[in-house]
Order: structure tokens, then sequence, then C-alpha cells
């Protein structure tokens, strides 16, 4: 069994133009990336069978507090049988709590933040409460983590930041997508292997050395790796064949290939 821990689709209405928009973000900055599927959830499901994927986990980004009520209903609709849905809230939110109640009545099983896109510190005071409090509901915690090719330097969320806030909360679980920091793969081994969070390896095959990525898993634990793509954004299949390549054994493949993830997301 394959769960993809990391994908993104929007609502069919708004797919192509948000598509489209993340395309053109990240050549402004000069980075190409082609979104490889139409980012709906017909186009998802089409493209794990084609790819070899079971079960996919949608990781929607609120960009705005207005947005909160419309993206976290429009998660728990897009749930089924083969897709399990995170949902979201925005920081700068007038009821944090009201937001993660919502989340959770709704059925969601975790919480998407993006400190690129958000504008926040990952450590900073009011995250440290909205973490706390969503621990509370049983949510998971899932981060981009690391460099992004939509936004410029100098980013928020590196590891030396995730290892802080890391020291002041606990009683819950954190994923940090892109094995801890996407680009940042030293500073993730200087501040994060070997603590209490997990990591995913959306969209990293193609960019961590083989070697490096052992390491980690020696080191940190191929209990708390999680297979992720990033769709559209990274071809699953590609991926998936990167990571079988590798000497891992069957045990600590089926781990991260399934596993961890079956146990984070009771399922």
């Amino acid at each position: 069994m394959v769960i993809d821990f990391h994908t993104h689709i929007f609502p069919d209405a708004l797919a192509p133009r948000a598509r489209q928009a993340l395309m053109d973000n990240t050549a402004r900055f000069g980075n190409f990336f082609e979104a490889l599927t139409e980012m709906t959830r017909d186009s998802l499901l089409r493209h794990m069978d084609m790819w070899g994927v079971d079960v996919s986990v949608i990781q929607p980004v609120v960009t705005k507090p207005s947005q909160t009520v419309t993206t976290n209903t429009w998660a728990a609709d897009a749930a089924g049988e083969r897709i399990v849905a995170f949902g979201g809230i925005h920081p700068d939110t007038d009821d944090y709590k009201r937001d993660i109640d919502l989340v959770a009545s709704l059925g969601l099983k975790g919480i998407k933040l993006h400190a690129e896109y958000q504008c926040f510190q990952p450590d900073e005071i009011r995250m440290l409460r909205i973490y706390d409090y969503a621990f509370s509901k049983g949510l998971i915690i899932l981060h981009h983590a690391g460099y992004d090719p939509g936004k410029p330097s100098p980013f928020n969320s590196t590891p030396e930041r995730f290892s802080k806030m890391l020291d002041e909360v606990s009683g819950g679980t954190f994923v940090l997508a892109h094995l801890g920091g996407q680009s940042m793969w030293d500073d993730v081994e200087r501040y994060l292997v070997g603590k209490d969070v997990y990591f995913d390896t959306a969209m990293g095959f193609e960019c961590f050395e083989s070697e490096q990525f052992l390491r980690i898993v020696r080191n940190h634990g191929a209990d708390k790796i999680l297979f992720g793509s990033d769709s559209p954004w990274s071809n699953a299949s590609r991926e998936l064949a990167v990571l079988n390549s590798l000497e891992l054994s069957s045990e600590e493949k089926q781990m991260i290939l399934s596993g961890n993830a079956k146990r984070l997301l009771k399922i």
C-alpha cells in the first residue's frame, strides 16, 4: 500500500486559475515548475491510478482568514475512500479556537500551515498557542519546511526555527514537509534529526542526495518518515521508484510508504 501524505488540489471552478497562478509565481523567481495534474480531485485520482498511489492526503493552505470556512468545508467534502483531508487556519484569525474547532468538527485529520505564504515564524508565541489548542483536539500539524520556489529568501520555515518550536511545544504530532527543510538538509541534520517530529519526503527524491536521505533515515528513524510527492509538483511514480531502489529494508520501506501514515491517520 502507498499513502501519499502531501498533495494539493482545489475546487473544480478554482483549479485552472490557481494552477496557472502558482506556475506563474514560481516563474517570477526564475523557477519553472509545471503542475502535472489539473489540480482537481478527479485529476488527482486519475494520476494516483497512473502513479501507483492508493490513498492521498490533501493539504489545503488558507491564505486569508476569510477563506477558513469555505476551504475547510470543501476539504471535508473532498474526502472519501481514497482521499484523506487536512484543513487549515490562518494565523491572523480573530479567533483561532473557533477555527480549530471547525476543523475538528468536520472530521479533518490535521492542519496544514505554510509560514512563507501565511507570513509567520513557526516559534512565535501566537503559533505556540495554536499548536497547543490543535493538539488538544487531536489534530496533526503539517508545516511547509524550507525553501519555496514561489517566495523570495530569507525563509521563515527553517530547521533552526522549527527546532526552537519543538523545544516549546509537546503533546501532539508535528510533520515537517520536504524532509524537514527543502534544500536545507544539512541544517535538518544539525537541528532536527532525533527530535520528536515526522518528516515527509514531498518533492524530495528529485532534489536531495540518496546518501544524505539514507543518513537522515538511519539517524532519525524510518518510523518517523512519511512518503509524500507534493503532487502536482512531482511525479509520485518516479519518487516511488527512487525510494524502492534505495538500500532500505522491506520493513523500513513499508513504514515510509504507508505504515507510519496509517498509524498517524488511524486508518
